[in-house]
């Protein structure tokens, strides 16, 4: 490095570069849409601990992804809140790549999630009589182990790869958090190594994943169809679309971010999307999925409530 290049201490994250009446309201507007998500997944953690009816193994990944939703979020959105009213909209570089690596961590649990609890309806449907066996508390513990331990481990690699780059600026970061691709912008240095790195992570945790809740579905659409009973086909339809439809938004979201072509988005686009994932999937998954499951056991929730 030269001798007229310097270290950041801090970066400046631009957020959305509207104007300031708009801040506010999107503030009130992401404000109220945190606060749902936080909500949301707490009544969900509540309902699994107040019924021992429900401690399950099925309903303890439910309450697992409860957790990750709500610090996913949690580890976005606080401080895109605060440089929304703030005229300085700065963070510490080390509370940056801090934020950078939970979000990575955090999505990646949720993205291991999500296969583990396909194939949990998997074997409950097409496999019912074997699910005590094959789904047992142990077995759904070492699954659990597993996704935290994998997650933060591939998030840890990503960050110290980025910590033996030279960071010189810019100082300024296009982006409400510190998004990995965006702190890479901020290296004096070639970055190919992490880009590729990035890429094939991509490719491991989103298209290997998919593929398998895809075939996982496959199997289980003929299974319902065999059903003879209409009540059981509508309960099972009821289920597996609701776990469908959170698969779809959130790897959908994350596979146009991560591998799409560069050129196919600009950095706003690029901002939606983060959005999307980041705070509007957490807020959508206590209502589509997880509220759906627990329609099945409905009865001991209004019992709940009542208390």
């Amino acid at each position: 490095m030269g001798s007229n290049q310097t270290w950041i201490t801090e970066v400046i994250l631009l957020g959305f570069q509207v104007d300031p009446k708009l801040e506010v309201f999107l503030f009130a507007f992401f404000l109220l849409f945190y606060s749902l998500t936080v909500m949301g997944n707490r009544l969900i953690l509540g309902f699994i601990w107040l019924d021992p009816r429900l401690h399950t193994p099925m309903y303890f990944f439910l309450s697992n992804l409860a957790i990750v939703d709500m610090s996913y979020a949690s580890s976005i959105v606080p401080k895109m809140l605060a440089n929304l009213i703030m005229e300085t909209k700065t963070i510490s570089f080390a509370p940056c790549l801090l934020q950078t690596f939970l979000y990575l961590a955090l999505a990646v649990t949720e993205c291991m999630r999500l296969v583990v609890m396909s194939y949990d309806q998997y074997v409950a449907i097409c496999h019912p009589l074997h699910y005590t066996v094959v789904m047992s508390w142990r077995i759904f513990t070492v699954l659990a182990a597993t996704c935290w331990i994998f997650s933060f481990l591939l998030a840890l690699v990503h960050i110290t790869l980025i910590l033996r780059l030279p960071f010189c600026g810019p100082q300024k970061i296009n982006h409400f958090f510190c998004q990995i691709m965006s702190v890479f912008r901020l290296a004096c240095a070639d970055t190919r190594l992490n880009q590729i790195v990035l890429f094939a992570g991509s490719v491991f945790v989103l298209v290997g994943p998919l593929c398998l809740v895809l075939v996982s579905y496959m199997h289980i659409l003929l299974a319902i169809l065999r059903i003879r009973s209409k009540e059981g086909r509508r309960k099972a339809f009821s289920t597996c679309s609701s776990h469908l439809c959170e698969v779809g938004l959130f790897f959908g979201s994350a596979i146009v971010m991560y591998l799409a072509p560069k050129s196919s988005h600009s950095q706003e686009q690029r901002k939606i999307l983060s959005l999307f994932y980041g705070l509007f999937n957490p807020m959508l998954n206590p209502q589509i999925y997880s509220l759906s499951l627990m329609n099945r056991d409905a009865k001991s929730l209004k019992k709940i409530l009542v208390k």
